[in-house]
């Protein structure tokens, strides 16, 4: 499960390291790369397996709905595959920093089945924003 949110520093080509942690999961899951894509401003990184699963659950919704293909065309057109290099970075696709405004320093955030990349900025402001408009009452649901 990728957990935890880890700072990091994108180099001038565009490459992260994939924190440790996350390297272990991939490495159990005997991932070799990460398929990315965009998503609300940030982007979205799947151990390739997956992604496979969610590719299969596409392929399984209604062709003719409007709504579901326009998801569909948004996500999968933005996906790009990024295999791992020998010191654990991945190299981020130009179209998917712009997308996502990437400088110089990115957060990694867990999410599960996937963790997301984002700017460390937009990521810092969108926590302040969650945290303001968390309900004490789901919390509870949830957790007790």
């Amino acid at each position: 499960m990728f957990t935890g949110t880890y700072l990091h520093f994108m180099d001038n080509k565009g490459r992260v390291s994939i924190p440790h942690r996350y390297r272990e999961i991939l490495q159990e899951r005997q991932d070799k790369q990460l398929v990315l894509t965009n998503y609300q401003g940030y982007i979205m990184a799947f151990p390739q397996s997956e992604w496979l699963k969610i590719g299969s659950k596409f392929a399984e919704q209604r062709l003719f709905d409007k709504q579901i293909r326009n998801i569909q065309r948004f996500i999968i057109s933005g996906v790009e595959e990024c295999p791992l290099d020998r010191q654990g970075r991945i190299l981020i696709p130009q179209n998917l920093r712009d997308y996502a405004k990437l400088s110089r320093e990115v957060a990694l955030v867990g999410a599960v089945r996937c963790f997301e990349i984002w700017s460390r900025e937009a990521f810092e402001a969108h926590r302040q924003q969650l945290e303001e408009s968390l309900s004490e009452e789901v919390f509870h649901e949830l957790l007790i």
